[in-house]
């Protein structure tokens, strides 16, 4: 018998678990990790004010993805081309970015089938006397850990060539140059902040569903039960 356990801090955690394994997919698919120095529309440096010259975009670059101009649509309002620059692995940037894309590729995946367990611990709360929660807290722990190798190497290959191109002469190792971080690399960042948060509050929602009132809840034949 399937006995529905939902409860305020469980169903938080599952939310939370849910939300940071988007966030890190996301961020990890985006080419918004540096924002280049702008250029105008015909690939020269932008002019000044008053100079005539159509309004300046800002090329991205990613870990393995990139957005320029697309110099077919330049006419149109979305004239940006998004999309891999290397087409196998070996053909990122650095072997830093090789590293990061291994770390945050890990991290990721854990927190996605941790994700997908998350769901189904209204129903089931432990396997092999194990509980789900305490289990998949410690797999968001390590999860936590291989995102932050995966950030801490990040930075060491801004002195690539592909970086340099984008970012200027005056980028190398932990000095962007001329680039500002993009939205990618925050929500990275944010994304293993609250990793190690779920990890913690997963702990809270384990206790949560082994309350004495759940287990009196229980024993009196209730199949869904609902605490605050």
């Amino acid at each position: 018998m399937c006995h529905v356990i939902v409860t305020c801090r469980s169903m938080l955690w599952t939310l939370l678990s849910i939300v940071v394994a988007f966030a890190e997919l996301i961020a990890f698919m985006s080419a918004d990790w540096l924002v280049g120095k702008a250029r105008s529309r015909g690939g020269a440096e932008p002019a000044g004010p008053g100079g005539g010259s159509p309004e300046p975009y800002h090329p991205t670059l990613g870990i393995y993805a990139r957005c320029i101009q697309n110099p077919g649509m330049q006419h149109f309002q979305r004239d940006t081309l998004c999309g891999p620059y290397a087409e196998s692995f070996g053909e990122i940037a650095s072997g830093f970015w090789q590293a990061t894309a291994i770390f945050l590729a890990v991290g990721i995946f854990i927190l996605c089938m941790v994700a997908l367990v998350s769901v189904f611990t209204m129903c089931v709360q432990s396997i092999m006397k194990k509980s789900i929660f305490n289990v998949c807290g410690l797999l968001q722990g390590i999860a936590g850990l291989f995102l932050i190798l995966g950030l801490i190497l990040y930075p060491a290959g801004w002195g690539c060539q592909k970086a340099i191109d984008y970012c200027g002469h005056y980028a190398s190792a932990y000095k962007p140059g001329d680039c500002s971080l993009g939205w990618a690399f925050y929500t990275a960042i944010g994304g293993t902040v609250l990793t190690f948060i779920c990890a913690v509050f997963s702990a809270q929602a384990e206790i949560a569903t082994s309350s004495d009132k759940v287990q009196e809840e229980i024993e009196e034949g209730k199949n869904l039960i609902c605490l605050l």
